[in-house]
């Protein structure tokens, strides 16, 4: 638990703590990517996420010095374009000078290359890793066969697999999956993605006082899948985080999870 806010985080296999939630920048451009990084940071969230082509790290990264907050106490999450095969070292390189840091605390491959895994690409991941320019590596929009390719070709799995997730996606073999192969799941367009005004959320935001994006992302957080929301409206940026002061019950969780049946 991330003591200054109260929010959960989960291990990744590495032994590097992630926030269990996060803000989400895709889409967010200039004043856009900086007011909401900083109101984020603000209402307490300790997890941002970007990647180099949203085309906003500076922003973000000024937003995160602006805070006041310590460098190792916020998660910075960016992600390499699949395009950059071969460039990977001075793609990372970049997004560390946008982001006016030495280091990134998760740094992904942003979709498989030209469709594939690309175990290349896999191998100046570890590199970087290495070299202590990004604390942990994983994956977003990859299969589970993609991923096996990776780790039968360097022999290390990504930490964490980042993909379109909610209870409506909700595919129990897959989150198995990923168990087995000790990748956490990490879930983007959480909301977006989603029929809020389906009758079992209704039901469930109704018995505890909450909106059915609320319990949306209260569902990710209780099974342990890390969940980025995101909007440019403060008062939605604070709702998303309000969302450690109730528990769903047993019925309810099942109750969610055959949405994606």
């Amino acid at each position: 638990m991330t003591a200054s806010t109260g929010q959960e985080d989960v291990r990744l296999s590495d032994g590097v703590s992630i926030p269990l939630i996060g803000f989400g920048t895709w889409q967010l451009d200039g004043d856009d990517a900086y007011n909401g990084v900083r109101a984020a940071l603000e209402i307490g969230y300790r997890h941002i996420d970007t990647a180099t082509a949203y085309g906003n790290e500076d922003r973000v990264g000024a937003a995160v010095r602006n805070s006041g907050l310590g460098r190792e106490n916020v998660f910075i999450t960016t992600k390499c374009p699949p395009g950059n095969v071969g460039r990977e070292a001075q793609t990372l390189d970049a997004s560390l000078r946008a982001l006016g840091t030495d280091f990134v605390d998760l740094w992904l491959v942003h979709w498989p290359p030209r469709g594939g895994a690309s175990p290349d690409m896999w191998k100046a991941f570890i590199e970087a890793l290495e070299q202590g320019k990004t604390r942990a590596i994983g994956v977003s929009n990859y299969s589970i066969a993609q991923i096996d390719e990776l780790i039968a070709a360097a022999g290390q799995a990504p930490a964490l697999n980042q993909i379109p997730w909610n209870p409506f996606t909700f595919n129990e073999r897959e989150v198995a999956e990923l168990r087995n192969r000790q990748v956490v799941l990490e879930g983007y367009s959480p909301l977006k993605r989603s029929d809020l005004g389906h009758p079992v959320l209704a039901e469930i935001a109704a018995a505890h006082g909450k909106t059915a994006a609320q319990v949306i992302l209260r569902w990710h957080v209780e099974h342990g899948f890390v969940v980025i929301p995101r909007s440019r409206r403060r008062e939605r940026i604070e709702e998303n985080f309000a969302i450690f002061d109730f528990e769903l019950t047993g019925e309810e969780l099942r109750g969610l999870d055959s949405l994606g049946a």
